[in-house]
């Protein structure tokens, strides 16, 4: 009898271990894709598609894969799901509302990436998107009363050490014929403005959760449901003129669809991680993905690394390591959504 429980225990293991590793995995692969085909999308010649929309539709994704995973939390039992949505969200306004700082702040930050990923060669804005650790502490240490150890500010300095350093470091990379006029100063406010809107928007989005019941999925259709209104608008106001002139899906083919799927399931993934991973794997994930990211720009975009830009790459990736090795009971396992 002990001898099958034991086998049991150790088959558990054995699979949690397995989950462990290949949402690792998935995640590493997921970090690095993303940023090579956001550059890419954004830079390769012929028709350009209009940004905002790709957010929009990337919601969409979101939602659609969201409803049908509470779908089948809820047994896959139509009634039960809808039940579960008019509970969570009709029947409670005001908490629904109070995702909507979320829904908004998320939306205006996955705009600005756009806008980083085209003035910024790969490399560079994967690094530099490495600062929404540091605003996320600093939120946190603000609107938590979170307390960091010596070693995770230790971590913090010499994040935006190396991220200076890659800033500073003279990189270059050979565009893609047809790409827009470039400007590393607005790649750089633009990311640096996603880093804190990402910082505010998770703690913000950590602090409405303290104490709820509801599942990460069901607090990401909310939300979608309040993106998708809100990026509707933002999209028709910035980009109305050009929605009329070439059409909502103008520029689209497979791999901008693709990158809009990336988009959408990235956050999704996070999730899944956070099930089965801890920080110091997630850092590794991160870490490693800048690795992959900075190699791979030298065969895509014909990127050149300086020593400059070296140093800083492993400031940055080390400071990754140091914040996320903790005491167990300093790390909190949030609902996440990005």
């Amino acid at each position: 009898m002990t001898s099958d429980t034991d086998k049991k225990m150790k088959g558990s293991g054995a699979n949690d271990n397995t989950l462990k590793y290949l949402s690792l995995i998935t995640l590493t692969g997921q970090n690095a894709l993303l940023g090579l085909s956001m550059r890419y999308a954004r830079t390769r010649p012929g028709d350009m598609f209009i940004s905002t929309t790709a957010v929009l539709m990337a919601e969409t994704v979101k939602l659609l894969a969201c409803l049908g995973l509470v779908w089948n939390a809820e047994g896959r039992s139509l009634e039960r799901w809808w039940s579960a949505l008019d509970n969570t969200i009709v029947k409670q306004p005001i908490d629904t509302l109070k995702v909507c700082v979320s829904s908004f702040v998320y939306l205006i930050q996955n705009n600005l990436l756009y806008v980083a990923a085209s003035n910024l060669d790969v490399a560079t804005y994967q690094i530099t998107y490495q600062l929404k650790i540091l605003t996320t502490a600093v939120f946190a240490v603000t609107m938590l009363n979170k307390k960091l150890i010596p070693l995770q500010w230790t971590s913090l300095l010499i994040l935006v050490g190396g991220v200076a350093m890659v800033q500073l470091s003279d990189v270059k990379e050979q565009g893609a014929s047809g790409s827009e006029e470039q400007s590393k100063f607005v790649g750089f406010s633009a990311a640096l403005t996603a880093c804190c809107l990402s910082g505010f928007a998770g703690v913000y989005f950590e602090k409405i959760l303290k104490g709820s019941d509801v599942s990460v999925w069901m607090r990401n259709v909310q939300l979608a449901l309040l993106s998708i209104p809100l990026g509707f608008c933002t999209t028709f106001l910035k980009d109305g003129g050009k929605i009329s002139e070439h059409g909502f899906f103008h520029g689209y083919d497979s791999f901008v669809w693709f990158t809009v799927l990336q988009n959408a399931l990235g956050g999704l993934l996070v999730a899944v991680v956070v099930k089965y991973a801890d920080n110091i794997l997630k850092g590794f994930a991160c870490s490693l993905a800048i690795i992959i990211t900075c190699v791979a720009s030298i065969f895509i975009f014909d990127f050149s690394l300086s020593f400059q830009f070296v140093v800083g790459a492993a400031m940055v990736i080390s400071s990754i390591f140091l914040y996320g090795y903790q005491p167990k009971q300093a790390n909190s396992k949030l609902p996440q959504r990005i």
